[in-house]
């Protein structure tokens, strides 16, 4: 495992993967264990030799094992933040491709150009046919200032829409990632009508007659995510989060700097992970990750990101498209409801 990031809280995780490391070298250099003949002419392990060294390094995986369990399970919300913005954790192209047959990517929002921030395209999850819309921060250097680094501009949440009512026309589902700490704030884009651009995406997903997921794969940053997650059924990854403002920002505003004590408090102030806004009936459910991270196995992170995309699609496709509609703007019109009741009135006595 690459040790150029590392998050501060798994410092000793990274000590005893050095030593795992350290272990298996050893081991690979001393060869296959020395075999001495016993009684009988049964050849046994010669003491000391092999068994000591396979019985130390699974010691170490399983103190290894213990430890991350022990450390993801009590993650704080700020240590959230910055397990959903390690950098190898699995981004939307790396779960196209692994979870998508014949991909084929569309581009452009035949107004103003292509957003590579912004990724789409028609392909298959398992045996359904959908459209697949997702942010991409990018993975290089090149690729992350592109992208800008998740942050979509106006053209890619035109390119999104304009997909999506192509699927609509062909009747094909629609599944969308999230991923971004927000949209683009920039002067062009401003220019180009970025709040407008994100509004009518919210207002025309709220219509479209085709069934629609959204899963917030990492950050899911205020209306640069809500401009691809007006859907029927919300997921996050476990170690996800999804708020109206980032903790940084939220710490600028409220105490006029952000530092490691106003960020952790930004963010538990904001519940803003899968725990919370679960329990807050934002999103549908938590999708768990692999055993430290989504960043540590792509693969199981995907498989379980799959079987929730599949089982969620097929009870979608079998539900009336006006019903579907109906059920979507319930779903989001309820967000944020309360009832207020006012005291009973005791009895009236005298004094």
């Amino acid at each position: 495992m690459s040790t150029f990031y590392q998050l501060e809280f798994e410092r000793q995780v990274i000590e005893l993967d050095r030593e795992i490391e350290a272990a298996q070298r050893a081991q690979s250099q001393s060869g296959a264990p020395a075999e001495v003949p016993a009684l009988g002419g049964i050849a046994e392990p010669a003491a000391g030799v092999g068994g000591e060294a396979t019985a130390d390094l699974a010691d170490l995986r399983a103190r290894r094992e213990s430890l991350l369990r022990e450390l993801y399970t009590k993650l704080s919300p700020w240590d959230t933040v910055r397990v959903a913005r390690h950098p190898n954790r699995p981004q939307t192209r790396d779960y196209i491709q692994r979870l998508c047959r014949d991909f084929c990517e569309l581009h452009g929002d035949r107004r103003f150009g292509d957003d590579p921030a912004i990724v789409t395209g028609f392909g298959r999850i398992g045996s359904i046919k959908c459209l697949i819309v997702g942010h991409q921060k990018g993975k290089s250097t090149q690729e992350k200032l592109a992208c800008h680094f998740g942050c979509a501009h106006p053209e890619g949440y035109r390119k999104a829409l304009a997909k999506m009512q192509l699927a609509e026309k062909f009747k094909l589902p629609i599944v969308t990632f999230v991923d971004t700490p927000g949209a683009y704030p920039g002067l062009g884009a401003e220019q180009r009508g970025q709040a407008e651009a994100i509004a009518v995406n919210m207002r025309e997903m709220s219509i479209l007659r085709t069934p629609i997921v959204s899963i917030v794969i990492g950050e899911g940053g205020s209306g640069g995510a809500l401009g691809i997650a007006v859907a029927d059924k919300v997921a996050m990854l476990q170690n996800a989060w999804y708020s109206v403002i980032s903790p940084e920002g939220c710490a600028a505003i409220l105490w006029k700097q952000a530092n490691e004590q106003t960020n952790n408090a930004a963010a538990i102030a904001l519940k803003l992970t899968a725990r919370d806004n679960l329990s807050l009936g934002i999103v549908d459910a938590v999708i768990p990750e692999p055993l430290g991270g989504a960043h540590r196995d792509h693969g199981a992170a995907s498989a379980n990101l799959e079987r929730w995309i599949i089982e969620e699609l097929t009870q979608l496709r079998e539900v009336n498209p006006d019903v579907l509609v109906e059920q979507r703007y319930a779903r989001f019109r309820k967000l944020g409801s309360f009832a207020e009741t006012s005291a009973e009135a005791g009895p009236v006595g005298s004094d």
